[in-house]
């Protein structure tokens, strides 16, 4: 989990040789590019599931990593790459600041990977304790935006009763080992740690049912899309069919399973590890990609309602009036059929 968007898997396609702007050519070579978060994604990547159905489609692909969302953010802005993974708070961000792209595959859902912990002895038992409470949290994340949203949206708590404090997740863990935190709102490793002594009173997946999901997407840039429809239909097919897999198999994927070897192989990491975040997050599949809970009117809702926050925390200066544009499921509904 990440500033804008979660520490999470990063795409990024760069297009060489002949061919751009007719129908894909054998030799034409997409770059693409990831980075260390768990899911089905990582897995079919590894297996070389979504390298088969690409080479149908009639492209290679070139995989490399990329470090940070910040980096995708400025590459599809400059052109350079067209296909990227960018979290729900970074989408409002790069879209209003003229992007011209299209979220148009779910990742993950945040869910229950991101949470609010009380320690013990702090005398906060649920979310109408954290009045007069010092609770801490990484500033302008997608933990930041569920803080305040829970206060305005779920719990009807006044953000300016709650001594809400900037930390980094580091320093988040410094100031709970110290005492000088009451609470925090982050996303693992730190939050297991806290967990170790302390309580979970909300859950991103608990706040993004009452109000709106924070999530990590898939997006391309619109020319990109028209030009190259086999690529990103192949390219979502398979998507679809490693999500399918995961979600009628997930108790297979266990700490000796090949899935989570190929994880720990391409990212790093202890398997136990990688068992345990695929637990706080959810995958949705073809079916509910499309529909009104994601790609149908919940991620346009989330995308939008991010874009409001990111303009109080003063990040970009006027929200869009319409971010229908940047939200496409014709990819989603095909290979859900």
């Amino acid at each position: 989990m990440t500033n804008f968007s979660r520490a999470g898997v990063y795409l990024a396609a760069m297009i060489f040789g002949a061919g751009l702007t007719g129908q894909a050519l054998a030799e034409t070579t997409v770059v693409v590019g990831y980075q260390q978060i768990v899911g089905p994604f990582i897995n079919a990547i590894a297996d070389g599931s979504i390298d088969a159905a690409a080479e149908k489609a009639g492209y290679k692909i070139d995989w490399r990593q990329f470090s940070s969302g910040g980096d995708i953010s400025t590459a599809l802005a400059s052109g350079n790459v067209p296909v990227g993974v960018i979290g729900s708070t970074g989408i409002a961000a790069a879209a209003t600041r003229g992007v011209d792209m299209q979220l148009f595959w779910i990742l993950d859902n945040i869910g229950k990977s991101e949470a609010l912990v009380a320690r013990s002895g702090s005398g906060i038992e649920s979310p109408a304790d954290l009045a007069g409470k010092n609770v801490a949290v990484p500033f302008v994340s997608t933990s930041h935006f569920h803080l305040l949203v829970g206060m305005d949206q779920v719990w009807k708590i006044d953000p300016r009763s709650v001594n809400i404090l900037n930390m980094k997740p580091p320093q988040i863990l410094a100031a709970w080992q110290r005492g000088d935190i009451d609470a925090a709102y982050v996303w693992p490793p730190v939050l297991s740690e806290l967990m170790k002594d302390g309580k979970v009173i909300a859950d991103s997946e608990q706040i993004g049912a009452a109000s709106v999901p924070t999530f990590d997407g898939l997006v391309v840039s619109t020319d990109f899309a028209s030009e190259n429809p086999e690529f990103m239909q192949a390219f979502t097919d398979a998507l679809a069919a490693s999500y399918a897999d995961y979600n009628a198999n997930k108790a297979a994927w266990t700490a000796d399973s090949a899935q989570v070897a190929n994880i720990v192989k391409l990212i790093g990491g202890e398997a136990a590890g990688v068992v345990e975040a695929l637990g706080m997050l959810s995958f949705p599949d073809a079916a509910e990609q499309a529909s009104a809970t994601w790609l149908g009117g919940g991620a346009l809702k989330a995308v939008s309602e991010s874009a409001r926050f990111l303009v109080e925390q003063k990040q970009i200066d006027k929200a869009l009036d319409d971010y229908a544009p940047f939200v496409n499921a014709s990819f989603a509904q095909a290979a859900a059929k």
